[in-house]
Parts: structure tokens; C-alpha cells; sequence
């Protein structure tokens, strides 16, 4: 694959990046190799079609687009949870042919088990592993102190709310120390409040854990406000349109960067890309 020609940006305005194969060429070897990915259901439904893709090392990649373009079907096949019709992927040089140790999954609905405590939950995973119960659990209280929930480890999930619960599936894919973590809409079943506290937070374990995080989100606003790179799909079939660079300063405070020329300009750009896919 060539280089990446950039379009001029408008001033104040985001990087645009015309070929969408990679993000940030010049930050080495990727961890996420994605080469002609298609997925088709039933036969005759595509919904996704001949996506290249290169996911930077250590950095937050956003999947971002129009209701039912693919992003989390994208993202359950670099997951290894859904195999798809053609193409492969591979992260760190090896193809998926499966789930692996180094990727872990957060899933919308929180996908926690209704009868453990929130200690056990963010701990199975290692279980899983056959780590030792007092390493296991020592590890599990530090990442449930990491998301902000030190104080619940032997409550419920039916004891939590709603952001609780998005907390405990957080903290379990980080305490198995997976290079990347995939995250399906993380936030988007809780209020704006606490949307806006869980994503400082993302950005505080993003730069304190240096993972590769893959994000999927509806949200323009979000995805500007925390990530390194938006790749941008097409309506169904989901093809790549193109990627972005926000390259937010993040030195201020949260609602500094949200009030910024940048940050808005970007909103923007990315705004006046998806319009015309909106019925």
C-alpha cells in the first residue's frame, strides 16, 4: 500500500487522511492488520465490503458512521467473536481465526454474570486463565479501583446502576492485561453526566495502561473528544470514506477542549462527512 496523501485542512480543521488504509504511518508496526475484510449474511446482505485497515500501536481508534454501516460487525471480527466472508486480520502478525488472550472485549450490555459479585466479574477472566484466587482477586480490586467503583467489590450487579455496571465490564477487560480492548458503545446506555465522567476516565486509562483501544460509537462529539484517529465507514455496504486526525490538545480542562475552535471545527467536518448518510 502507498503512503497517505493528506487534503490541505481547512484552518483549525482536522487532519484528513484521502487513502484510508492506515492511521499514522510513521508510529511503526501496527498491532490490528485488517486486509480486505467482507461480510455478508444470509448470502446476499453485505455488510461490510473489502475493508483495509491499520490499527496504531497504543493509541484510541474510533469506529464511527451511520446506523447499521458495519462498525460493530467490524469490530466482532478483529474480536475473532464472528469470522468473516473474506479477508483476514491479524494482530501482532498472527491471523484471527478466533477470541485470543491479547484482545478482550467490552460489550454494550454489560454482559455481566447476574449471580457474582462485582470482585468475581472483573476477575473471570482470569479465572478463566486458572490464575490463582488471591492473585486473581488482588488483581481484580485494582482495576475496579482504576474505574472508579473501590468500595462495590462484593455487591451485585443488580446493586448498580447502569454506569456501574459499564464500569465492571471495563475493569474485567483490563485486569486480563489484553494488548488491545475493543469496546462496543461503552457509554451509550447511561446519562450524559456520566457519559462525560466515564470518558475523562477512558482517557486517563488510555494514557496510564498504553493499550490499543478500538472504540465504537455513534457519537461525533465522543469520538472527537477521545480519540487518536476516527475511521469514518460508508452506509451499508460499510466501506472505509476516510480517516481522521483530530488532534485534540487535551492540556486543558474537559470543558476548555469541548469549547475549543478545534474540537468544534472538527465536530464539524465530521458532521458535514455523515450527514448524507441520515435518512
Amino acid at each position: 500500500m502507498g503512503a497517505l496523501h493528506r487534503i490541505d485542512p481547512a484552518p483549525a480543521a482536522a487532519t484528513i487522511l484521502q487513502r484510508p488504509s492506515a492511521l499514522d504511518p510513521s508510529a511503526g508496526d501496527p498491532v490490528v492488520q485488517v486486509r480486505g475484510i467482507t461480510k455478508r449474511y444470509g448470502g446476499s446482505v453485505e455488510a461490510l465490503k473489502d475493508i483495509d485497515l491499520d490499527i496504531p500501536r497504543g493509541k484510541l481508534t474510533t469506529l464511527l458512521g451511520p446506523s447499521g454501516c458495519g462498525k460493530t460487525t467490524l469490530l466482532k471480527i478483529i474480536a475473532g467473536l464472528l469470522e468473516p466472508s473474506s479477508g483476514e486480520v491479524r494482530v501482532n502478525g498472527r491471523e484471527v481465526t478466533g477470541p485470543g488472550p491479547e484482545r478482550a472485549f467490552v460489550f454494550q450490555d454489560f454482559a455481566l454474570m447476574p449471580w457474582a459479585t462485582v470482585l468475581r466479574n472483573a476477575a473471570f477472566g482470569l479465572e478463566l486463565r486458572g490464575v490463582p484466587r488471591r492473585e486473581r482477586e488482588d488483581i481484580g480490586r485494582h482495576y475496579i479501583r482504576e474505574v472508579g467503583l473501590a468500595g462495590f467489590e462484593e455487591r451485585y450487579p443488580h446493586e448498580l446502576s447502569g454506569g456501574m455496571r459499564q464500569r465492571v465490564g471495563l475493569a474485567r477487560a483490563l485486569a486480563v492485561k489484553a494488548e488491545v480492548l475493543l469496546l462496543d458503545e461503552p457509554f451509550s446506555a447511561v446519562d450524559e453526566q456520566t457519559r462525560r465522567k466515564f470518558q475523562e476516565d477512558l482517557l486517563r486509562l488510555v494514557a496510564q495502561e498504553k493499550k490499543t483501544f478500538l472504540f465504537v460509537t455513534h457519537s461525533i462529539e465522543e469520538a472527537v473528544y477521545l480519540s487518536d484517529g476516527i475511521v469514518m465507514l460508508s452506509r451499508r455496504p460499510g466501506r472505509i470514506n476516510r480517516i481522521i486526525e483530530p488532534a485534540i490538545d487535551r492540556s486543558g480542562s474537559p470543558d476548555e477542549i469541548r469549547r475549543d475552535k478545534h474540537y468544534l471545527d472538527t465536530v464539524e467536518e465530521i458532521w458535514h462527512g455523515l450527514r448524507d448518510y441520515v435518512d
